[in-house]
């Protein structure tokens, strides 16, 4: 399992209802089914992790994100959750208004474009950063938004979405009193546990 999955689970409550938005081939859901007894469902696009999740044994709906969640009530889960895919959606700030509907509570996770490095790179090369973390060019990348921890706090605040945890870590998952100090320069993965204000 992914490190940032590892961190996330910590939060899910045993028995409860999860919807995991963009659930990639499904190993965190089948973790969770396996170990909290959790009633999930994945919503997923790309056909490879749907056969994935379905060789995993999870419940998954292929669905694009970018059109909503209307056909979900209001409460329906627990928890949603929103892994490394805030930053490929066309409008991340309606699928946080549409997380916090269906789910009483929310996790995001995503690539912190503010960090030391990315600034680094950019201010050196005068191109956009390419890394093991951000391997793809400017042109072929499916992070279409580029959002840093200062950008979230703030879409948090407009949003009246409250932080109930906030996580930033280096690319290998790991806290630091630096990254505590400093999250926006020093941090490259954010991971918040958000609900309603």
């Amino acid at each position: 399992m992914r490190p940032d999955l590892e961190i996330i689970q910590q939060w899910i409550e045993p028995n409860s209802r999860v919807l995991d938005l963009g659930c990639g081939d499904g190993s965190l859901l089948h973790f969770l089914n396996e170990t909290k007894n959790v009633s999930s469902i994945g919503l997923e696009i790309d056909q490879d992790n749907i056969e994935q999740c379905i060789d995993n044994g999870v419940n998954v709906i292929e669905e694009n994100m970018d059109k909503g969640l209307d056909n979900y009530q209001s409460d329906s889960f627990d928890t949603v959750l929103l892994a490394q895919t805030l930053q490929a959606l066309s409008n991340p700030h309606l699928l946080v208004e549409e997380m916090l509907r269906v789910g009483k509570k929310g996790i995001v996770t995503f690539p912190n474009f503010g960090n030391w490095k990315s600034r680094l790179y950019l201010a050196t090369r005068g191109r956009m950063p390419v890394s093991k973390f951000m391997p793809h060019q400017w042109y072929d990348t499916p992070n279409i938004h580029f959002c840093t921890v200062k950008d979230f706090d703030a879409l948090c605040k407009e949003m009246n979405v409250r932080v109930l945890t906030r996580t930033v870590v280096d690319s290998q998952h790991q806290g630091s009193w630096g990254v505590k100090a400093w999250p926006n320069l020093l941090g490259e993965i954010a991971i918040y546990h958000i609900t309603r204000g």
